[in-house]
């Protein structure tokens, strides 16, 4: 069978090339549900006749909202999407006010959710959405339609199997095949239109940046990151085609015991988690004392210096290696990462610490680059062939693909992947998609093929200075610190930069102990002096690489840590940068009184 090149093709792709016993699976809370390929490829086609049985006509749009990823989900988007439909794929963390704005924009006739609480949190709202005439659950929820009627509406073929057939020859890959909401860091969602090609298409360029592994070798992966997202989508579809088994993981808190069943041979991730498992790593190598400390450090020290393609030299390497097998390994053990080939890490920017630490452990980190809106890849690292990773950067263009700088230092792209425009917003549209051309809106160099991210263009500030300053650049610094868990880099319009810091509470119990003192509660930490002036003076030594009117002279520290529910970050967990300053508005004219 020929590539797909329409999204519903893959799991035939899969059935006709490289059929599976077990396709996928899921814990569900200690019932697991695993389906193969054929079972698969048959539900999906009972999910469409279903839907077709109900009235959804080619061109209707069904919203798909759960708390984690499941096998369900993915049999409403490839039943939806052949029977002529089109999904909308929606963020749980979203607010009741979210759901009302999008449900309405896309005029969505039918919703799937997962559980009781996003039940009652769209049943809530459905008076307000004329269009909307169902809402079914994949859980058994008490007074809620479950998804199943679906799947025994469309059991017998019937008359629908000739409907969908012809609804499924009729699609072409140049048609639109979802709406996806981007959570945005301000104002109202922008409903991204990508088509089958965009996707399908990033998908099979994306695949030469894959680790190798033996023919015949089976290939499992872990799936936790929100489907919802397109990141962690499109590399669904990727999976399908290159056979791997998927395992979803229960949720993002128990992702050491996912990975520890799982075993897998990839799986995706954002900084945050990277910075999560790299603090429990060096906090539990710390916590043994004596000789295993001294040794620990020294290979923490060994992989910070990593480098790829053997730069360092062979006596190095050959340092490494035993620093692998003493420390690494046994890490490697308990995460449940003795078998990874590739962790691919998007979303954000990846501290160049955080490369080397899991790259030179092992665990190899494919770091890239993309946006909603460009399906998502535009670039990746790889170990595939000698110079295609460099650390600090996203790596070399994928397939297909062109990038341009701007002359103001903004990264635009051309390629397969670049969507068709904001749903039902020509104005936006036309502010980004210029001449073929989308307009990031984030700010690089390209460097011998390699993409560097240096900012967002709209985060850049001055000061009353007249200096601009680029705050992701300190922020990935001031990182560094063992002592930080999050950070906001502030100073438009100020005299000079500063800081909002949220502290690592693990790190700070851990250096209180060894300074026989009191650790205070995390709301007590901004007026603990001593604590704070520690982290001041950390970040203090971070900064003398800038130059003097870049460096952060003044930190606050915070009493909480941002979170989604909290209103600081995107359910992707960028920082909400307004949200954040009129939040911590006090606090802020304090630093510069």
């Amino acid at each position: 069978m020929d590539n797909p090149t329409r999204l519903f093709d893959f799991p035939r792709y899969q059935l006709a090339n490289s059929p599976l016993d077990m396709m996928m699976t899921m814990p569900n809370g200690g019932n697991p549900v695993s389906y193969s390929t054929s079972e698969f490829v048959d539900e999906m086609d009972r999910v469409s006749r279903g839907l077709i049985s109900m009235g959804l006509q080619a061109g209707d749009h069904v919203a798909l909202i759960s708390h984690n990823n499941r096998c369900e989900w993915n049999l409403l988007d490839h039943g939806t999407l052949q029977a002529g439909g089109m999904d909308v794929p929606i963020y749980p963390t979203m607010t009741p006010e979210d759901y009302i704005y999008i449900l309405n924009h896309s005029e969505s006739r039918f919703c799937f959710v997962s559980n009781a609480e996003l039940f009652e949190k769209v049943q809530s709202i459905q008076d307000q959405v004329p269009s909307l005439e169902a809402v079914f659950t994949f859980e058994q929820v008490d007074g809620a339609r479950h998804w199943s009627e679906v799947v025994e509406a469309g059991r017998e073929a019937g008359e629908h199997e000739a409907t969908l057939q012809a609804r499924r020859d009729a699609v072409a890959d140049t048609d639109m095949a979802t709406i996806i909401y981007t959570s945005g860091t301000t104002g109202k969602p922008k409903g991204v239109m990508l088509t089958h090609r965009n996707i399908a298409q990033n998908a099979i360029n994306s695949i030469p940046r894959l680790p190798e592994r033996e023919a015949g070798t089976d290939y499992r992966v872990l799936s936790f990151l929100p489907v919802c997202h397109i990141f962690e989508r499109m590399l669904h579809y990727l999976y399908m085609h290159e056979g791997a088994m998927i395992h979803f993981g229960e949720s993002l808190e128990t992702v050491k015991d996912d990975l520890a069943a799982a075993k897998p041979h990839m799986f995706t991730a954002v900084p945050r988690l990277l910075e999560k498992f790299h603090d429990a790593i060096v906090a539990k190598g710390r916590e043994a004392g004596g000789v295993k400390s001294a040794i620990f450090n020294w290979a923490v020290g060994l992989a910070l210096e990593w480098e790829p393609d053997g730069q360092n030299g062979g006596f190095y390497e050959w340092k490494l290696g035993i620093a692998r097998k003493l420390v690494f390994d046994k890490v490697k053990e308990a995460l449940g990462l003795t078998q990874i080939m590739a962790v691919a890490c998007g979303s954000a920017a990846l501290a160049p610490r955080l490369a080397r630490f899991f790259n030179g452990a092992g665990i190899p980190v494919y770091e890239g680059y993309g946006l909603t809106e460009t399906s998502p890849v535009v670039s990746v690292n790889t170990f595939n062939q000698p110079n295609m990773l460099r650390v600090g950067t996203v790596g070399k263009l994928i397939g297909e693909t062109e990038v341009q700088i701007a002359e103001d230092g903004e990264i635009l792209v051309k390629g397969h992947q670049t969507m068709i425009g904001y749903y039902k917003d020509e104005e936006k549209t036309a502010e980004v998609l210029k001449d073929g051309w989308f307009h990031t809106g984030d700010i690089g160099v390209l460097e011998d093929g390699f993409l560097r991210i240096t900012d967002r263009k709209k985060e850049m500030f001055k000061t009353s200075g007249g200096k601009y300053v680029a705050p992701q650049l300190l922020e990935n610094a001031i990182k560094a610190s063992r002592f930080v868990e999050q950070v906001m880099v502030i100073g438009e319009g100020r005299k000079h930069t500063a800081a909002l810091v949220v502290p690592d509470m693990l790190v700070l119990e851990e250096w209180c102990k060894r300074h026989n003192r009191d650790c205070p509660a995390a709301a007590d930490v901004p007026k603990d002096a001593e604590v704070c002036a520690r982290i001041q003076q950390d970040i203090d030594g971070l900064m003398e690489p800038f130059a003097a009117w870049e460096r952060v002279k003044k930190i606050q520290v915070l009493p909480a840590q941002f979170s989604i529910e909290g209103g600081e970050l995107t359910p992707t967990l960028k920082l909400k940068r307004k949200p954040i300053l009129a939040k911590y508005g006090d606090l802020i004219e304090a630093i510069y009184a």
